[in-house]
């Protein structure tokens, strides 16, 4: 079974399809792309998750003020 396939993109055409992206879908293709090759990423992300669950968290009020 294949596993992997190569394919090689110009940074000029990944350039190109950045821009005809809306700034939300941009966003979402980031995070898509830190989950993806970074392992710390998605670890921060469960543990975010988890403090949160915990009510391990404090408002943009308690930190920064009014």
């Amino acid at each position: 079974m294949l596993e992997s396939i190569k394919v090689e993109i110009k940074l000029e055409v990944i350039i190109a399809a950045l821009r005809k992206m809306s700034q939300r879908e941009r966003d979402a293709f980031l995070e898509d792309l830190l989950a993806a090759t970074s392992p710390e990423y998605l670890e921060s992300i469960k543990e975010a998750r988890a403090d949160y669950k915990a009510r391990r968290v404090k408002t943009h009020d308690e930190v920064f003020g009014n």
